[in-house]
């Protein structure tokens, strides 16, 4: 079913003199490709030398003395290298704590002494930065070109043959199709609507299985592993093993247009076709939530990294945010007077990209859910947007597609980054994590483009870890599963969970400490008018004083049953907790001393 060539045969070892030629066939002569210059990757020229590109300098060790007891004034510091000051910014703790208004010279050495540390410990900080060896690259043009001249036949002449290797096309005629990348990035997933579904190693082009399911495929998800896949077919939604064999049919998750994969929740969130918005729980095989959005048929949903919220596009330009223990959404975002064509969200969870008809791609700081940051026009509607874990937005515009480096940033440039003319209509786009790819699924197969410094260049091994073995896979699905968060933690503001409500704590605190400072309150007693010679004004004021002890009598036998009320709820909670050194044997009684154990 995969038609490509290169498949089957794998890229030559690292090293090797001979030209790619005789793997990857091109119409561009070799006498026609222009060299381009690359900083940050290996570079190759015509006669398969490796030319070596100049590296940034990197920050020096800075080794630090301290004398047990001397004051700030004896530290010594012998520094290689001065730290940038950029760096010094992203890792600052904040202004200095004048010491001028303190009292004592003792607290006021100690604040001195504190604020050493901290300074010592944004040093340290910012030199973590030496230990990401990798540099992003970038394509940097001659003087009087652009970018976005170069084709991708050329950079893939003057880059290494590893990287070269990732440049392929495939042809397939059960599309159009859609992809997804594993959270590593190493595998990819393909799905045709007309029911061809594949999963291999894109880097190694080691086929895991490849199938028809002899249905029409909306959408296709990875799991947790890339051992499992979910495929929402034309009723239900299925989950396979790497092998292709059927796991499980979820008949609760019928009609589903979209699927996004919340990996630190383990929940597969769906959207089908009557507007319902499903989130499924993998590792029990539970439905946690299922309900309307009235929203009618969702066909944009992409989920906030950041904090796990759905975001799902509506035909009237409105985005809204939901929570799988919440059946209103948690906010609501009018983004565009049309109706939307595209959305996502950036890796990091901070900015959110839509499109709409209005032909315009507007980006939204999500975290403030105010009034677009940036706002551009193009010459047509983009009908899929994706973001970068370097921030590099690609759009696409029917079979057109562009590349910007900065768009987030608000700098748009006249020309893109880069372009590319597909053979059919995109009906997908995702950038490969870790990685300088970005995949396109079109209506006749798949496309594999270089586009240089959109990809995180180092990776955290405990996170992500594209080399993992079998071993380290079992582990870190394990170490996944004991901290995984549950769906009721999902919220707008993640901050929120750690933080304490003070409003309501300071009403409880209140009620009770009003208890033991109330005073009896005012008795404005007003004796009956009686005929004269029955009544005097001594009676009258003896009667007055007997009403108010009663009245004070009562008050004082109300506060003090609330009083022993709340003593005995505190008495019951510290019951729960029987002391050591109490009269009651424990098991614990053996680590006591001798002499204090009972006779």
């Amino acid at each position: 079913m995969l038609e490509d060539e290169n498949l089957d045969k794998k890229p030559p070892r690292r090293g090797a003199k001979s030209a790619p030629s005789r793997y990857f066939h091109s119409p561009v002569p070799e006498e026609e490709v222009k060299p381009i210059k690359l900083k940050g990757v290996s570079q190759q020229n015509f006669s398969g030398e490796i030319i070596k590109v100049e590296q940034d300098k990197q920050i020096g060790f800075k080794k630090t003395f301290y004398r047990k007891g001397a004051p700030k004034k004896h530290i010594k510091t012998e520094t290689n290298s001065k730290i940038p000051k950029n760096l010094l910014k992203k890792y600052d703790k904040g202004e200095k704590v004048r010491s001028k208004g303190v009292k004592t010279k003792f607290f006021k050495e100690k604040q001195e002494r504190k604020e050493v540390y901290l300074q010592y410990a944004t040093e340290q900080a910012a030199r973590t930065e030496i230990l990401l060896t990798e540099q992003q690259g970038f394509i940097e043009p001659d003087e009087e070109e652009i970018t976005a001249q170069y084709r991708q036949v050329e950079i893939a002449k003057n880059v290494d043959i590893l990287s070269a290797s990732k440049h392929f096309k495939l042809n397939l005629d059960f599309g159009p199709y859609s992809l997804r990348y594993t959270k590593n990035g190493r595998h990819l997933l393909l799905g045709g609507r007309r029911g061809h579904v594949a999963a291999f190693d894109w880097i190694t082009k080691k086929l895991l299985c490849e199938m028809n399911v002899m249905e029409e495929v909306a959408d296709v998800s990875w799991l947790h592993v890339h051992t499992m896949f979910a495929c929402a077919q034309k009723d239900w939604v299925y989950i396979y093993d790497s092998q292709g064999t059927e796991l499980h049919c979820v008949k609760r998750l019928y009609r589903v247009n979209c699927m996004e994969f919340l990996p630190y929740h383990f929940l597969l969130a769906t959207g089908n076709k009557d507007g319902y918005a499903s989130w499924l729980d993998v590792s029990i095989g539970e439905l946690v939530s299922n309900f309307n959005t009235k929203l009618g048929d969702i066909r944009l949903m992409h989920q906030n990294p950041g904090n796990g919220v759905l975001c799902i596009g509506g035909s009237k330009g409105v985005v809204s945010m939901w929570s799988p223990k919440v059946r209103e959404p948690l906010a609501k975002m009018l983004c565009h007077s049309t109706p939307m064509s595209a959305l996502t969200v950036d890796p990091k969870g901070q900015y959110m990209v839509t499109a709409g008809q209005d032909r315009k791609v507007k980006v939204w700081d999500i975290r403030a859910l105010k009034g677009p940051l940036v706002s551009y026009g193009l010459r047509l509607p983009a009908n899929q947007v994706v973001v970068s874990q370097r921030g590099t937005l690609a759009y696409s515009q029917g079979t057109y597609c562009e590349i910007q480096s900065n768009l987030l940033l608000g700098e748009k440039a006249e020309t893109p980054y880069l372009r590319q003319m597909c053979d059919s209509f995109v009906h997908g786009m995702r950038f490969c994590p870790y990685e300088d790819i970005l995949g396109i699924a079109t209506a006749k197969g798949f496309q594999s483009l270089l586009v240089p410094g959109s990809g995180e260049p180092n990776f955290d091994a405990l996170e992500d870890n594209p080399y993992q073995t079998k071993s380290q896979r079992r582990e870190h699905e394990v170490h996944a599963l004991l901290e995984k968060i549950p769906p009721e933690l999902i919220t707008l503001d993640p901050n929120e969970i750690s933080a304490v409500d003070v409003p309501t704590l300071q009403e409880k605190v209140d009620a009770k400490r009003s208890l033991f400072h109330l005073k009896p309150p005012k008795i404005d007693f007003k004796s009956r008018h009686k005929m004269k010679g029955r009544g005097g004004s001594a009676k009258a004021s003896r009667n007055k004083q007997i009403v108010k002890d009663l009245k004070r009598k009562e008050f004082i036998a109300d506060i003090k049953k609330s009083k022993q009320s709340i003593f005995k709820q505190n008495s019951k909670k510290a019951s729960d907790f029987i002391p050591l050194d109490s009269s009651v044997p424990s098991v614990l009684d053996r680590f006591k001393p001798k002499s204090t154990k009972k006779k």
